[in-house]
This record gives structure tokens, sequence and C-alpha cells, in this order.
């Protein structure tokens, strides 16, 4: 199963301030956060941003929401109290418009919101495909097992480079070329 662009959707699940910094390793998160909007933006890969009880938890951190400005994806975060993302009708209804036969889940956290949205995707018909460089959980094991099982059942797990290469498809395109520059 090959990923391609206009069969694919992406959701960046639950960074937000308050947890955020919590996360093992978000300096490094909010980076591949970055490239992988930026890059997913060039590639005209529909976004999904959520935000679990924004309330509790704050907004979008702003290095997410700056990616999305900056890369020209016009998106407002959707909330909600579930932790999939599939138990939320409208944002369940999102995903599946158009019925993607993949959908890149990112951010955090890996164990609980993006397995559980992974698990329902694959009940659902739906490839989950995961950047693991792009997910994160306060405890480095609790990441490690939840991507270990998203592999098991069937889903995805790749980095944020190899994704957007595989997205590309050619070299020497406008296309390769701001995902070269993203990935520099």
């Amino acid at each position: 199963m090959r990923l391609h662009p206009t069969k694919t959707k992406a959701v960046i699940v639950d960074v937000q301030d308050r947890l955020f910094p919590h996360i093992e390793g978000h300096e490094a998160l909010a980076n591949r956060l970055e490239i992988l909007i930026r890059g997913l933006g060039a590639l005209e890969v529909p976004i999904t941003v959520t935000e679990q009880y924004r309330k509790g938890l704050g907004p979008t951190v702003g290095v997410v929401e700056r990616a999305l400005a900056d890369g020209g994806v016009e998106t407002s975060a959707l909330e909600k109290m579930s932790f999939s993302c599939c138990d939320d009708e409208t944002i369940a209804e999102r995903i599946n418009s158009g019925r993607p036969h993949t959908v890149i889940l990112a951010g955090i956290e890996t164990h609980i919101c993006l397995l559980q949205t992974a698990m329902d995707l694959l009940d659902d018909g739906t490839i989950p495909v995961v950047p693991a460089d792009a997910t994160g959980s306060r405890r480095a094991a609790d990441r490690e097992i939840a991507l270990k099982r998203i592999r098991q059942f069937g889903g995805v797990v790749t980095t944020v480079e190899s994704l957007l290469f595989e997205l590309c498809r050619y070299a020497g395109t406008e296309r390769f070329r701001a995902i070269s520059a993203l990935v520099k």
C-alpha cells in the first residue's frame, strides 16, 4: 500500500499549550510537526486539527498554528471530549468525507488519543499512517508500546521525511523542491 496525496487526509491531534511542555522530547517534536504540516500543505493534503478539552489543556501550540498559516492551510481546531477522534461526530465526518484510503495521525499523546483513533480507523477500513517522529507521550515507554500496537494491528508507522517523499512521488517538481527545502 503506497500513499497517494489525493487519497490521504491528516489529523494533527491535541498539540496543546498546557500538555505539550510535559511531552518527552517536545522541542524535537515541535520541529517534526512543523515540517510535516508545511509539507502536507505543499502537497495539498487536507489537514484537520483537534484539541482535547480546550478549557483544561489550552489552545493549539503556536508552532502548529504558524505552520498551518504559513503553509496556506485554512483550518481551525475542532474541540473534542472523546479520546478517539472517531468518537466525535464532527471530527469523524471531516475525516471520513470523501472516504480517504489513508489518514496520517500526528500529535499527542500517542498512547491515548492517537492509538484509539488509529484503532477506530482500522475498524472502519481506513489505514492509519503514523509518522513516529511526529508523535509524543509524556513517557517514552507509553509511546513505543502504542506504536507497536498500531503496527501490530495493521497501521503504518513511518517517519515524517519518508512519508512526505512518498506522497510527493516525483523529483524535479515544485512540490519536490518544497519538500526538499523543508527536510534539509
